[in-house]
């Protein structure tokens, strides 16, 4: 009857994992502050070159990149506590101990996995409340290179879109559909690849005609002659004819920086106007099966913790375990690298590496011990 059972023991399930917890935050912190030390270093240069930065601008970066590296190495740290935590109750007979006593693999992981699911969905609510929102900020000034970044209001910013051979820059874009208002937006005028005028102004707005957007008009404008040199005020300048609102607006969607439900009506928006969305997708349903991968590093890793002690070759099972953890970790980026390019359907590349390396280490756990 224990065998099938859950947990056989509620005293070894909670000193297995609050010793796997502890070990997995302890390596986490470490981790991070060596990672954020030297990412720091490395920044430090570009974040002091910008006019007004100082300490405060530095302890802003860390706040911005901080949330990006616990977020990327949470998996990680789960794999290597794993490894420690097996490691050491097998090298202590604790798991000689836990088979005598009747208990199989599966429950002696079991405990582990259950706080591997907690991490996940902790995992998973971080991303998207607090990861995303710090990569957005993060990416917008990074954009104007560590300076002054112009306040979006809930918009997005340093939105480019073409036009034929005209190129037009906003630096925030605001408002949704004939709402939508377009700031400090800039006017590259060209003719056959060649630079005619550049117009500036301060803002501009949707033309609407029979309930659909025209045109766009720019309000308060200046012209700089490429040829004359000349740079002049003009009257307001209609611009960008057949140029929707979504292109605009959807034109710099990025998965990263969106939540899954912001992410999930984004894709939505691209859809109806016709835009290709795979690799947004891709990034929607890699949102769950990231936060899931630290639910996979118990069982990958569980090869660390069996056999050793008829075997001897502890270390060897350990790095075993490890690479393991290291396969699926490449696996994932160059499948979602490849939903990226179009090669593989979204859902494929999101879920494919999960589902193949839980039957991987569902194989060797059977194969090594049960």
């Amino acid at each position: 009857m224990q065998q099938l059972q859950f947990f056989p023991s509620k005293t070894i399930a909670f000193y297995m994992g609050r010793s796997f917890l502890v070990r997995t935050f302890a390596i986490l912190a470490a981790l991070v502050i060596i990672l954020q030390t030297l990412d720091l270093l490395g920044e430090s240069g570009d974040i002091l070159a910008a006019p007004g930065n100082g300490q405060a601008a530095l302890w802003h970066y860390v706040g911005l990149r901080l949330p990006q590296i616990i977020s990327r190495f949470i998996p990680f740290s789960v794999l290597l506590a794993t490894l420690i935590t097996l490691a050491t109750l097998n090298q202590n007979s604790e798991v000689i101990a836990m088979k005598a006593a009747g208990v199989s693999a599966h429950q002696i992981l079991a405990p582990l996995v259950l706080v591997s699911i907690g991490i996940a969905g902790v995992s998973f609510v971080f991303n998207d409340r607090i990861v995303t929102r710090a990569t957005a900020s993060l990416n917008a000034w990074q954009n104007v290179d560590y300076g002054a970044v112009p306040k979006a209001s809930g918009g997005v910013t340093n939105v480019w879109v073409r036009d034929g051979d005209d190129l037009i820059h906003a630096d925030v874009v605001t408002g949704r559909r004939e709402a939508t208002r377009l700031g400090h937006v800039t006017l590259y005028d060209r003719d056959g690849g060649a630079l005619k005028h550049i117009v500036n102004a301060p803002y501009a707005t949707a033309v609407v005609a029979n309930g659909h957007v025209a045109a766009w008009q720019m309000h308060q404008p200046s012209m700089f002659d490429v040829a004359a040199g000349t740079d002049s005020p003009i009257a307001d300048v209609v611009f960008a004819r057949g140029v929707t609102p979504d292109q605009f607006t959807l034109s710099s969607v990025d998965a990263d920086e969106r939540g899954f439900a912001s992410l999930h009506a984004a894709i939505d928006e691209l859809k109806a106007a016709g835009r290709p969305t795979g690799p947004l997708e891709a990034g929607l349903w890699h949102k769950i099966s990231g936060a899931l991968s630290a639910v996979l590093m118990p069982l990958l890793a569980g090869v660390a913790a069996f056999g050793l002690a008829r075997s001897g070759q502890l270390a060897m099972r350990a790095v075993i375990g490890m690479l393991l953890g290291f396969t699926y970790f490449v696996a994932d980026n160059f499948a979602l690298a490849m939903g990226n390019f179009g090669a593989y359907p979204p859902q494929l590349a999101a879920w494919s590496p999960f589902l193949l390396f839980l039957l991987i280490g569902e194989a060797v756990l059977i194969r090594t011990e049960e």
